[in-house]
């Protein structure tokens, strides 16, 4: 058999001319020659098929000051991408390529986790299992939003914005979903059905709308007053982390005066507020690459490190939450009312309709006046070198 280049091709594609009778019969051989001759055309493939090209990448200065971070020097992506540009450019060297994969392969890892309690649990009809159900949906959506939004951040300054919105309510439907477990699971037993258990979750809804539109309101400073900005987006979410980890440092403070026993779920417990902090510091720091601008630019910056501590501390919530919840399974269900739809799945549901309402509402801004979140019109590097 033998493969001939079609018209207009200089270079002659790979041949195979070596007999094939150890596997087939003469008439086999001739009925698959002819065969390849009737296919031949048909199949041919356009020589530049496979001549895939990978995104463009610039420096700081070459791109609008809305796109820039703090020591991050160069490997920027064209402020201006395609969406298949930026999909591409999560499998290039860029300076958010880390970025997009430290949050794409644990929501793999946390969907893994929740398809096996899925077939040892029953969440369709037992209630005890709802919060832990609302909890593992959204520590599979918060990292998969982050993942998308560090992918398509590219595509316009406004884009950016509204990307990263998303990225702020899915942290902020995370803290809900945080709330609604430790209400049912890890509240202290003197707590149990006190005041605070009973308005825990109706607070914790009200968190999530004050961290959603502090976070977003805070990107539209981010330009003017970019200390400000980041001031109010870091208090936007570590209120609402405070808020959800009192009943676990009030069992701590009980441990340390040697009222409680020690647990498997008081240990995981101490690892996610450990990695909590890791996680705030590095966000807030903007360390190693302050010290050391451009060293960090692909690997090492400090948005990396706090995606890392992220996931690893969520991973040792997750676990503090199942211990808690099978070994205080019977006193729960005996002491405390049974969860409840409207306190779980409800809540979840109006959480998510009243995050996408701020959303919507800090987004109309920027799509009714294009480039308002820019520093000056948007012109693409190319462009201004021609120019």
């Amino acid at each position: 058999m033998q493969w001939e280049p079609g018209p207009g091709e200089v270079a002659q594609a790979p041949a195979f001319d070596c007999p094939v009778w150890c596997v087939l019969c003469q008439g086999c051989r001739a009925r698959l020659r002819e065969a390849c001759q009737r296919g031949r055309g048909a199949i041919r493939l356009p020589t530049d098929m496979l001549s895939i090209k990978l995104p463009q990448l610039f420096d700081i200065h070459q791109v609008p000051k809305v796109f820039r971070e703090d020591g991050i020097i160069s490997g920027y992506r064209h402020p201006q991408s395609s969406a298949l540009d930026c999909i591409l450019s999560s499998f290039q060297m860029t300076n958010e390529t880390v970025n997009i994969w430290t949050h794409f392969l644990p929501t793999w890892y946390f969907l893994w986790r929740f398809s096996v309690l899925c077939s040892t649990l029953n969440f369709l009809s037992e209630s005890y299992t709802w919060p832990l159900l609302v909890y593992m949906l959204l520590i599979c959506v918060y990292p998969f939003t982050s993942s998308c939004a560090h992918t398509f951040s590219t595509m316009s300054p406004e884009a950016r914005h509204i990307c990263y919105f998303f990225d702020y309510g899915a942290l902020s439907l995370y803290s809900l979903g945080c709330a609604i477990t430790y209400s049912s699971y890890v509240m202290p037993d003197c707590w149990v059905n006190s005041w605070l258990h009973q308005h825990f979750v109706p607070i914790a809804i009200c968190n999530t709308l004050f961290c959603t539109s502090l976070s977003c309101y805070s990107r539209f400073l981010e330009m003017q007053f970019p200390h400000r900005s980041k001031i109010l987006r870091t208090g936007a979410f570590v209120f609402p982390f405070i808020f959800d980890n009192i009943p676990l440092f009030y069992r701590l403070l009980l441990c340390c005066g040697g009222s409680c026993c020690h647990s498997e779920a008081l240990s995981s417990h101490c690892y996610h507020l450990l990695f909590a902090f890791l996680t705030c510091f590095l966000f807030a720091s903007h360390l190693p690459e302050r010290l050391a601008p451009g060293r960090f630019d692909y690997f090492g910056h400090s948005h990396q490190l706090f995606h890392i501590c992220a996931v690893v501390g969520t991973h040792f919530q997750m676990e503090a939450v199942l211990a808690d919840m099978i070994s205080r399974r019977a006193w729960l269900i005996a002491q405390a009312a049974v969860p409840s739809f409207l306190s779980t799945l409800g809540a979840l549901a109006l959480g998510i309709i009243l995050n996408l309402g701020i959303i919507g509402i800090f987004s109309a801004p920027l799509l009714w006046n294009p480039h308002h979140s820019a520093n000056h019109p948007l012109t693409p590097p190319t462009k201004r070198k021609e120019q």
